[in-house]
Protein backbone atom coordinates (compact mmCIF):
# COMPACT_ATOMS: atom_id res chain seq x y z
CA UNK A 1 0.00 0.00 0.00
CA UNK A 2 1.35 3.62 -0.90
CA UNK A 3 1.39 5.86 2.12
CA UNK A 4 -0.09 8.95 1.58
CA UNK A 5 1.22 12.26 2.64
CA UNK A 6 -2.03 14.63 3.98
CA UNK A 7 -3.25 17.74 2.21
CA UNK A 8 -4.77 19.00 5.17
CA UNK A 9 -4.05 22.73 6.23
CA UNK A 10 -1.26 22.03 9.16
CA UNK A 11 -3.24 23.71 11.60
CA UNK A 12 -5.98 20.92 11.64
CA UNK A 13 -3.39 18.27 11.62
CA UNK A 14 -1.51 19.46 14.40
CA UNK A 15 -3.07 17.83 16.60
CA UNK A 16 -6.38 17.41 18.35
CA UNK A 17 -6.92 19.13 21.93
CA UNK A 18 -9.76 18.85 24.98
CA UNK A 19 -9.96 22.26 24.69
CA UNK A 20 -11.58 24.07 22.13
CA UNK A 21 -8.62 26.48 19.76
CA UNK A 22 -9.42 30.09 19.17
CA UNK A 23 -11.66 30.25 15.86
CA UNK A 24 -9.62 32.40 13.41
CA UNK A 25 -12.96 33.73 12.01
CA UNK A 26 -15.06 31.07 10.25
CA UNK A 27 -18.48 30.09 11.51
CA UNK A 28 -18.58 27.43 14.03
CA UNK A 29 -19.91 24.29 13.35
CA UNK A 30 -21.76 23.17 16.66
CA UNK A 31 -21.77 19.62 16.80
CA UNK A 32 -23.52 17.89 19.85
CA UNK A 33 -20.93 17.92 22.73
CA UNK A 34 -21.41 13.84 22.41
CA UNK A 35 -20.75 13.67 18.61
CA UNK A 36 -17.29 16.38 19.58
CA UNK A 37 -16.36 14.22 22.17
CA UNK A 38 -16.00 11.54 19.57
CA UNK A 39 -12.87 13.24 17.51
CA UNK A 40 -11.33 13.89 21.01
CA UNK A 41 -10.88 10.10 21.34
CA UNK A 42 -8.62 9.66 17.69
CA UNK A 43 -5.14 9.13 19.00
CA UNK A 44 -4.17 9.49 15.51
CA UNK A 45 -2.57 6.02 15.48
CA UNK A 46 -3.65 4.84 12.05
CA UNK A 47 -4.39 1.60 12.25
CA UNK A 48 -7.87 2.62 10.55
CA UNK A 49 -5.98 3.54 7.26
CA UNK A 50 -5.35 0.04 6.06
CA UNK A 51 -9.63 -1.05 6.55
CA UNK A 52 -10.89 2.24 4.87
CA UNK A 53 -12.40 1.55 1.20
CA UNK A 54 -11.58 5.36 0.25
CA UNK A 55 -7.97 5.81 1.46
CA UNK A 56 -6.40 2.50 0.08
CA UNK A 57 -8.12 3.23 -3.24
CA UNK A 58 -6.76 6.57 -3.75
CA UNK A 59 -4.00 6.87 -1.06
CA UNK A 60 -5.51 10.30 0.00
CA UNK A 61 -5.41 11.13 4.15
CA UNK A 62 -8.16 13.55 4.09
CA UNK A 63 -10.15 10.61 2.45
CA UNK A 64 -9.34 8.38 5.94
CA UNK A 65 -11.38 7.82 8.91
CA UNK A 66 -8.21 9.76 10.52
CA UNK A 67 -8.20 12.49 8.03
CA UNK A 68 -11.92 13.58 8.01
CA UNK A 69 -11.71 13.41 11.87
CA UNK A 70 -9.57 16.44 11.31
CA UNK A 71 -11.74 17.68 9.09
CA UNK A 72 -14.88 17.40 11.11
CA UNK A 73 -13.25 18.89 14.17
CA UNK A 74 -11.69 21.99 11.91
CA UNK A 75 -15.31 22.87 11.10
CA UNK A 76 -16.64 22.24 14.85
CA UNK A 77 -13.61 24.61 16.07
CA UNK A 78 -14.57 27.28 12.76
CA UNK A 79 -11.10 26.14 11.74
CA UNK A 80 -12.09 25.58 8.70
CA UNK A 81 -14.25 26.65 6.08
CA UNK A 82 -17.02 24.24 4.63
CA UNK A 83 -15.90 24.53 0.78
CA UNK A 84 -16.64 22.16 -2.13
CA UNK A 85 -13.12 20.52 -1.56
CA UNK A 86 -13.49 19.87 1.91
CA UNK A 87 -17.11 18.64 1.72
CA UNK A 88 -16.21 16.18 -0.95
CA UNK A 89 -13.82 14.41 1.25
CA UNK A 90 -16.88 14.23 3.72
CA UNK A 91 -19.24 12.95 0.97
CA UNK A 92 -16.77 10.14 -0.40
CA UNK A 93 -17.05 8.16 3.20
CA UNK A 94 -18.88 5.32 2.61
CA UNK A 95 -19.80 5.28 6.26
CA UNK A 96 -18.82 1.48 6.40
CA UNK A 97 -17.73 1.67 9.85
CA UNK A 98 -14.56 -0.72 9.44
CA UNK A 99 -12.85 1.90 10.93
CA UNK A 100 -14.56 1.57 14.27
CA UNK A 101 -13.99 -2.13 14.27
CA UNK A 102 -10.46 -1.26 13.89
CA UNK A 103 -10.20 1.46 16.47
CA UNK A 104 -8.18 0.88 19.65
CA UNK A 105 -10.01 4.01 21.44
CA UNK A 106 -13.40 3.46 20.59
CA UNK A 107 -14.20 5.90 18.21
CA UNK A 108 -17.57 5.95 17.18
CA UNK A 109 -17.16 7.37 14.24
CA UNK A 110 -20.19 7.02 12.06
CA UNK A 111 -22.02 9.20 14.77
CA UNK A 112 -19.53 11.81 14.38
CA UNK A 113 -19.84 11.67 10.78
CA UNK A 114 -23.27 11.90 10.51
CA UNK A 115 -24.17 14.78 13.06
CA UNK A 116 -21.54 16.69 10.68
CA UNK A 117 -23.36 15.99 7.81
CA UNK A 118 -27.11 16.83 9.04
CA UNK A 119 -25.51 20.22 10.79
CA UNK A 120 -23.95 21.06 7.15
CA UNK A 121 -26.88 20.23 4.99
CA UNK A 122 -28.28 23.55 5.28
CA UNK A 123 -25.50 25.53 4.16
CA UNK A 124 -25.10 23.77 1.53
CA UNK A 125 -25.56 24.30 -1.99
CA UNK A 126 -26.57 21.84 -4.25
CA UNK A 127 -27.68 21.03 -8.01
CA UNK A 128 -30.42 20.71 -9.99
CA UNK A 129 -29.63 16.62 -10.45
CA UNK A 130 -28.50 16.31 -6.81
CA UNK A 131 -31.67 17.85 -5.40
CA UNK A 132 -33.85 15.26 -7.87
CA UNK A 133 -31.93 12.53 -7.05
CA UNK A 134 -32.33 13.41 -3.19
CA UNK A 135 -36.00 13.66 -4.02
CA UNK A 136 -35.87 10.38 -5.41
CA UNK A 137 -34.59 8.91 -2.37
CA UNK A 138 -36.17 10.89 0.32
CA UNK A 139 -39.59 10.64 -1.43
CA UNK A 140 -40.02 7.71 -3.23
CA UNK A 141 -37.55 5.08 -2.22
CA UNK A 142 -38.98 4.66 1.58
CA UNK A 143 -42.40 4.13 0.19
CA UNK A 144 -43.14 0.92 -1.24
CA UNK A 145 -46.59 2.02 -2.72
CA UNK A 146 -44.93 5.27 -4.40
CA UNK A 147 -41.91 2.98 -6.03
CA UNK A 148 -44.24 0.51 -7.61
CA UNK A 149 -46.11 2.92 -8.66
CA UNK A 150 -42.71 4.50 -9.95
CA UNK A 151 -41.41 1.12 -11.45
CA UNK A 152 -44.71 0.22 -12.78
CA UNK A 153 -44.32 1.79 -16.29
CA UNK A 154 -40.39 -0.14 -16.41
CA UNK A 155 -42.20 -3.59 -15.35
CA UNK A 156 -44.50 -2.90 -18.19
CA UNK A 157 -41.62 -2.23 -20.64
CA UNK A 158 -39.44 -5.09 -19.56
CA UNK A 159 -43.01 -7.57 -20.05
CA UNK A 160 -43.42 -6.22 -23.58
CA UNK A 161 -39.45 -6.24 -24.48
CA UNK A 162 -39.44 -2.58 -24.95
CA UNK A 163 -36.69 -2.26 -21.79
CA UNK A 164 -34.70 -4.57 -23.25
CA UNK A 165 -34.30 -2.42 -26.86
CA UNK A 166 -34.00 1.02 -25.06
CA UNK A 167 -31.26 -0.16 -22.95
CA UNK A 168 -29.81 -1.17 -26.45
CA UNK A 169 -30.14 2.23 -28.55
CA UNK A 170 -27.66 3.57 -25.99
CA UNK A 171 -29.97 6.35 -25.24
CA UNK A 172 -29.69 5.55 -21.41
CA UNK A 173 -25.96 7.11 -21.71
CA UNK A 174 -27.34 10.42 -22.51
CA UNK A 175 -28.54 10.27 -18.57
CA UNK A 176 -26.44 11.92 -15.70
CA UNK A 177 -24.71 9.46 -14.14
CA UNK A 178 -26.83 8.36 -10.94
CA UNK A 179 -29.67 8.01 -13.14
CA UNK A 180 -27.94 5.81 -15.25
CA UNK A 181 -26.34 3.92 -11.82
CA UNK A 182 -30.47 3.73 -11.25
CA UNK A 183 -31.21 1.76 -14.13
CA UNK A 184 -28.30 -0.25 -14.29
CA UNK A 185 -29.09 -1.62 -10.82
CA UNK A 186 -32.88 -2.32 -11.55
CA UNK A 187 -33.48 -6.31 -11.84
CA UNK A 188 -34.36 -7.28 -15.56
CA UNK A 189 -37.69 -9.03 -14.24
CA UNK A 190 -40.04 -8.81 -11.68
CA UNK A 191 -43.83 -8.41 -10.94
CA UNK A 192 -45.92 -5.79 -11.83
CA UNK A 193 -47.08 -4.88 -8.92
CA UNK A 194 -45.44 -6.61 -6.10
CA UNK A 195 -47.80 -8.22 -3.42
CA UNK A 196 -47.84 -7.39 0.51
CA UNK A 197 -47.31 -9.79 3.44
CA UNK A 198 -49.92 -11.31 5.34
CA UNK A 199 -50.07 -9.65 9.01
CA UNK A 200 -49.67 -13.22 11.11
CA UNK A 201 -47.87 -16.24 10.19
CA UNK A 202 -48.47 -19.69 12.63
CA UNK A 203 -45.64 -21.42 14.04
CA UNK A 204 -45.29 -24.09 11.66
CA UNK A 205 -42.75 -27.27 13.30
CA UNK A 206 -40.13 -27.46 16.00
CA UNK A 207 -42.38 -26.17 18.85
CA UNK A 208 -40.94 -26.57 21.83
CA UNK A 209 -43.39 -28.47 24.57
CA UNK A 210 -46.17 -27.45 21.90
CA UNK A 211 -45.68 -23.67 22.25
CA UNK A 212 -43.32 -21.60 19.80
CA UNK A 213 -39.88 -20.95 20.24
CA UNK A 214 -40.11 -17.25 19.93
CA UNK A 215 -42.74 -14.08 18.87
CA UNK A 216 -40.77 -12.41 15.81
CA UNK A 217 -42.23 -9.42 14.53
CA UNK A 218 -41.19 -8.90 10.91
CA UNK A 219 -39.63 -5.73 9.44
CA UNK A 220 -40.45 -5.85 5.63
CA UNK A 221 -38.29 -2.72 4.40
CA UNK A 222 -38.91 -0.27 2.21
CA UNK A 223 -37.28 -1.10 -1.67
CA UNK A 224 -36.88 -4.28 0.09
CA UNK A 225 -40.53 -5.13 -0.29
CA UNK A 226 -40.29 -4.43 -3.70
CA UNK A 227 -37.24 -5.55 -4.82
CA UNK A 228 -36.78 -8.52 -2.83
CA UNK A 229 -39.98 -9.31 -1.55
CA UNK A 230 -39.79 -13.72 -2.43
CA UNK A 231 -36.73 -12.97 -0.01
CA UNK A 232 -39.11 -11.84 2.80
CA UNK A 233 -41.48 -14.34 1.67
CA UNK A 234 -38.58 -17.35 2.42
CA UNK A 235 -37.65 -15.63 5.55
CA UNK A 236 -40.76 -15.84 7.21
CA UNK A 237 -41.37 -19.52 5.79
CA UNK A 238 -38.14 -20.55 7.09
CA UNK A 239 -38.48 -18.93 10.68
CA UNK A 240 -42.12 -20.77 10.75
CA UNK A 241 -40.40 -24.07 10.00
CA UNK A 242 -37.99 -23.17 12.95
CA UNK A 243 -41.19 -22.81 15.43
CA UNK A 244 -41.07 -18.80 15.17
CA UNK A 245 -44.99 -16.98 15.57
CA UNK A 246 -44.44 -14.18 12.93
CA UNK A 247 -46.16 -11.00 12.76
CA UNK A 248 -45.68 -8.25 10.35
CA UNK A 249 -47.25 -4.74 11.71
CA UNK A 250 -49.11 -3.10 9.14
CA UNK A 251 -48.12 0.34 10.04
CA UNK A 252 -44.45 -0.41 9.60
CA UNK A 253 -42.68 1.46 7.55
CA UNK A 254 -39.22 2.53 6.21
CA UNK A 255 -36.43 2.64 8.96
CA UNK A 256 -34.69 5.80 7.93
CA UNK A 257 -31.66 5.26 7.43
CA UNK A 258 -31.71 6.90 3.73
CA UNK A 259 -32.57 10.15 5.84
CA UNK A 260 -30.21 9.76 8.64
CA UNK A 261 -27.32 9.19 6.17
CA UNK A 262 -28.06 12.39 3.64
CA UNK A 263 -28.62 14.24 6.78
CA UNK A 264 -32.05 14.60 7.07
CA UNK A 265 -32.50 14.02 10.75
CA UNK A 266 -35.97 15.13 11.38
CA UNK A 267 -36.97 12.60 9.28
CA UNK A 268 -35.23 9.97 10.28
CA UNK A 269 -36.25 10.66 13.82
CA UNK A 270 -40.36 10.49 12.18
CA UNK A 271 -39.54 6.96 10.89
CA UNK A 272 -38.14 5.76 14.42
CA UNK A 273 -41.38 6.86 15.85
CA UNK A 274 -43.29 5.17 13.45
CA UNK A 275 -41.65 2.28 14.03
CA UNK A 276 -41.97 2.06 17.44
CA UNK A 277 -45.73 2.90 17.43
CA UNK A 278 -46.05 0.18 15.18
CA UNK A 279 -43.74 -2.61 16.52
CA UNK A 280 -45.18 -1.56 20.11
CA UNK A 281 -48.22 -1.89 19.39
CA UNK A 282 -48.42 -5.74 18.34
CA UNK A 283 -50.29 -7.63 20.66
CA UNK A 284 -48.21 -8.81 23.46
CA UNK A 285 -44.79 -7.44 22.26
CA UNK A 286 -42.86 -9.44 20.21
CA UNK A 287 -39.46 -11.52 21.87
CA UNK A 288 -37.59 -10.21 18.86
CA UNK A 289 -38.20 -7.62 15.86
CA UNK A 290 -36.60 -9.30 12.80
CA UNK A 291 -34.94 -8.08 9.46
CA UNK A 292 -32.83 -9.43 6.89
CA UNK A 293 -31.49 -6.47 5.28
CA UNK A 294 -28.17 -5.33 7.12
CA UNK A 295 -28.71 -1.49 6.30
CA UNK A 296 -32.30 -1.67 7.85
CA UNK A 297 -31.23 -3.78 10.90
CA UNK A 298 -28.44 -1.08 11.21
CA UNK A 299 -30.87 1.92 10.67
CA UNK A 300 -33.45 -0.08 13.24
CA UNK A 301 -30.64 -0.44 15.54
CA UNK A 302 -29.64 3.19 15.98
CA UNK A 303 -33.18 4.38 16.91
CA UNK A 304 -31.76 4.64 20.78
CA UNK A 305 -29.39 7.35 19.63
CA UNK A 306 -31.68 9.08 17.29
CA UNK A 307 -34.27 9.57 19.91
CA UNK A 308 -31.93 9.81 22.81
CA UNK A 309 -33.05 13.42 23.59
CA UNK A 310 -36.79 12.86 23.44
CA UNK A 311 -38.54 12.20 26.74
CA UNK A 312 -41.23 10.06 25.03
CA UNK A 313 -39.88 8.18 22.96
CA UNK A 314 -36.01 7.18 24.43
CA UNK A 315 -36.80 4.32 26.36
CA UNK A 316 -38.93 2.94 24.02
CA UNK A 317 -36.39 3.71 21.34
CA UNK A 318 -33.51 2.00 23.72
CA UNK A 319 -36.05 -1.47 24.15
CA UNK A 320 -36.79 -1.28 20.36
CA UNK A 321 -33.20 -1.02 19.45
CA UNK A 322 -32.24 -4.08 21.78
CA UNK A 323 -34.91 -6.41 20.34
CA UNK A 324 -33.38 -6.22 17.08
CA UNK A 325 -31.67 -9.07 15.00
CA UNK A 326 -30.62 -10.25 11.72
CA UNK A 327 -32.42 -13.05 10.37
CA UNK A 328 -29.25 -15.10 10.82
CA UNK A 329 -27.98 -13.67 14.11
CA UNK A 330 -31.81 -14.56 15.32
CA UNK A 331 -31.46 -18.15 14.12
CA UNK A 332 -28.39 -18.68 15.07
CA UNK A 333 -29.42 -17.86 18.85
CA UNK A 334 -32.10 -20.06 18.30
CA UNK A 335 -29.66 -22.76 17.80
CA UNK A 336 -32.15 -25.07 16.00
CA UNK A 337 -31.64 -28.37 14.63
CA UNK A 338 -29.04 -29.01 11.49
CA UNK A 339 -30.91 -28.93 8.11
CA UNK A 340 -31.41 -31.87 6.61
CA UNK A 341 -31.55 -30.97 3.08
CA UNK A 342 -28.05 -31.05 1.16
CA UNK A 343 -27.41 -27.93 -1.16
CA UNK A 344 -25.08 -28.70 -3.48
CA UNK A 345 -22.88 -25.80 -4.13
CA UNK A 346 -19.91 -23.51 -4.29
CA UNK A 347 -20.28 -20.23 -3.32
CA UNK A 348 -17.89 -17.50 -1.67
CA UNK A 349 -19.01 -15.20 1.25
CA UNK A 350 -19.19 -11.24 1.11
CA UNK A 351 -19.89 -9.70 4.29
CA UNK A 352 -21.92 -6.72 4.10
CA UNK A 353 -20.50 -3.65 6.52
CA UNK A 354 -23.89 -3.25 8.05
CA UNK A 355 -23.96 -6.38 9.35
CA UNK A 356 -19.99 -7.02 10.01
CA UNK A 357 -19.52 -3.37 11.51
CA UNK A 358 -22.41 -1.34 12.38
CA UNK A 359 -24.46 -4.47 13.80
CA UNK A 360 -21.54 -6.30 15.18
CA UNK A 361 -22.95 -9.83 13.58
CA UNK A 362 -20.51 -11.05 11.02
CA UNK A 363 -20.42 -14.47 12.55
CA UNK A 364 -24.12 -15.94 12.04
CA UNK A 365 -24.30 -16.14 8.82
CA UNK A 366 -20.87 -17.65 8.14
CA UNK A 367 -21.84 -20.57 11.16
CA UNK A 368 -25.45 -21.21 9.95
CA UNK A 369 -24.20 -21.85 6.22
CA UNK A 370 -21.12 -24.01 7.18
CA UNK A 371 -23.85 -26.39 8.72
CA UNK A 372 -25.48 -27.02 5.58
CA UNK A 373 -24.34 -30.36 3.84
CA UNK A 374 -22.41 -30.17 0.78
CA UNK A 375 -22.43 -26.59 0.96
CA UNK A 376 -18.68 -25.64 -0.16
CA UNK A 377 -17.57 -22.14 1.13
CA UNK A 378 -14.37 -21.10 -0.24
CA UNK A 379 -12.84 -17.82 1.41
CA UNK A 380 -12.84 -14.42 -0.33
CA UNK A 381 -9.96 -11.84 0.18
CA UNK A 382 -11.31 -8.85 1.10
CA UNK A 383 -14.41 -10.20 2.33
CA UNK A 384 -14.77 -7.30 4.86
CA UNK A 385 -14.01 -4.79 2.53
CA UNK A 386 -16.95 -2.21 1.58
CA UNK A 387 -18.38 -3.16 -2.09
CA UNK A 388 -19.28 0.50 -2.85
CA UNK A 389 -23.12 -0.05 -2.16
CA UNK A 390 -23.18 1.68 1.10
CA UNK A 391 -27.02 2.52 1.22
CA UNK A 392 -27.37 4.82 -1.85
CA UNK A 393 -23.53 6.02 -1.66
CA UNK A 394 -23.31 4.01 -5.41
CA UNK A 395 -25.92 6.74 -6.81
CA UNK A 396 -24.45 10.02 -5.00
CA UNK A 397 -20.75 8.93 -5.55
CA UNK A 398 -20.75 6.16 -8.80
CA UNK A 399 -16.78 6.87 -9.84
CA UNK A 400 -15.56 5.52 -6.40
CA UNK A 401 -18.59 2.90 -6.24
CA UNK A 402 -17.44 1.53 -9.30
CA UNK A 403 -14.27 1.03 -8.58
CA UNK A 404 -14.73 -0.52 -5.24
CA UNK A 405 -17.36 -3.19 -7.27
CA UNK A 406 -14.80 -3.93 -9.95
CA UNK A 407 -12.23 -4.88 -6.74
CA UNK A 408 -14.63 -7.15 -4.94
CA UNK A 409 -15.59 -8.48 -8.06
CA UNK A 410 -11.71 -9.46 -8.82
CA UNK A 411 -11.71 -10.75 -5.78
CA UNK A 412 -14.59 -13.26 -6.06
CA UNK A 413 -13.09 -14.30 -9.47
CA UNK A 414 -10.19 -15.13 -7.74
CA UNK A 415 -12.24 -17.38 -5.85
CA UNK A 416 -12.89 -19.40 -8.47
CA UNK A 417 -16.85 -19.36 -6.89
CA UNK A 418 -19.88 -18.14 -9.51
CA UNK A 419 -22.15 -17.61 -6.60
CA UNK A 420 -21.23 -14.73 -4.03
CA UNK A 421 -23.57 -15.04 -1.02
CA UNK A 422 -24.66 -11.65 1.45
CA UNK A 423 -26.85 -10.52 3.81
CA UNK A 424 -27.84 -7.10 2.35
CA UNK A 425 -29.97 -5.92 -0.58
CA UNK A 426 -27.91 -3.25 -1.60
CA UNK A 427 -24.65 -4.97 -1.93
CA UNK A 428 -26.35 -8.07 -3.82
CA UNK A 429 -27.98 -5.27 -6.67
CA UNK A 430 -24.46 -3.00 -6.43
CA UNK A 431 -22.52 -6.54 -7.30
CA UNK A 432 -24.88 -8.13 -9.83
CA UNK A 433 -25.13 -4.82 -11.29
CA UNK A 434 -21.43 -4.35 -11.94
CA UNK A 435 -20.61 -7.98 -12.89
CA UNK A 436 -23.25 -7.58 -15.48
CA UNK A 437 -21.52 -4.42 -16.63
CA UNK A 438 -18.14 -6.10 -16.97
CA UNK A 439 -19.35 -8.95 -18.50
CA UNK A 440 -18.82 -11.50 -15.18
CA UNK A 441 -21.25 -14.55 -15.02
CA UNK A 442 -21.75 -14.01 -11.13
CA UNK A 443 -25.11 -14.57 -8.73
CA UNK A 444 -26.02 -13.58 -5.60
CA UNK A 445 -27.98 -15.02 -3.06
CA UNK A 446 -29.24 -14.11 0.31
CA UNK A 447 -27.96 -16.77 3.22
CA UNK A 448 -31.72 -17.12 3.78
CA UNK A 449 -32.08 -18.65 0.16
CA UNK A 450 -29.46 -21.28 0.72
CA UNK A 451 -30.92 -22.10 4.60
CA UNK A 452 -34.38 -22.35 2.99
CA UNK A 453 -33.61 -24.95 0.44
CA UNK A 454 -31.37 -26.61 3.07
CA UNK A 455 -34.27 -27.31 6.17
CA UNK A 456 -37.70 -26.77 3.63
CA UNK A 457 -35.74 -28.77 0.87
CA UNK A 458 -37.24 -26.66 -2.04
Amino acid sequence: MTQATSTQNPTVISGLSSSKPKPVGLEILNLESQAYDRALSCVHCGLCLPVCPTYTQNGLESDSPRGRIYIMKGLADGMIEPNENVLKHLDLCLDCQACETICPSGVVYHELLEDTRAKLKPRRKFTFTHKLVQGIFLHIFPHPFRLKLTLLPVRIMQKVGLWRILMRSGLTKMLPSQFQKMQQMLPEDGPLWETGLEAYYPAMQNLVEGKPRAKVAMFPGCVGSVMYQDINRKTIQLLTHLGCEVVVPRQATCCGAIHHHAGEDKGARDFAKANINAYFNVKNLPDFIVNNIAGCGAGLKEFGHLLKNDPAYAEKAAAFASKVRDVCQLIDELNPPPPTHPVKKTVTYHHACHLLHAQKAGDPPLRLLRRVADLKVLPLQEADFCCGAAGTYNLTEPEMAMQLAERKIRHIQETGASIVVMSNLGCAMQIASEAKRLGVKLTTEHPVEILYQAYLGH
